[in-house]
C-alpha cells in the first residue's frame, strides 16, 4: 500500500506492516520491505524459527502480483 504523507511517498512494509518513506527500505516488484526488516532478514539463519515467517511474508509480494 502506498500513501502520500507530507509530500513523501510512504509504503507499507510486507514484513512488519509499518508505514515507511520510500528511502527507508527496498522495493521488490510491487512490494516494500523496510530497512530494519531487511537487516533482520539477512541476519536470520535458515534454522531460526522466524525464517519461515519471512518466507511467508515475501510470498505475499508475488501472490499479489499474480492474483
Amino acid at each position: 500500500m502506498v500513501k502520500v504523507m507530507d509530500n513523501k511517498l510512504e509504503h507499507q512494509c510486507v514484513i512488519c506492516g509499518e508505514q515507511k518513506s520510500e528511502g527507508e527500505g527496498i522495493r521488490i516488484i510491487s512490494g516494500f520491505i523496510c530497512e530494519p526488516c531487511e537487516m533482520e532478514m539477512v541476519r536470520t539463519d535458515v534454522r531460526d524459527d522466524k525464517y519461515p515467517f519471512f518466507i511467508h511474508q515475501m510470498k505475499q509480494i508475488f501472490l499479489e502480483k499474480n492474483a
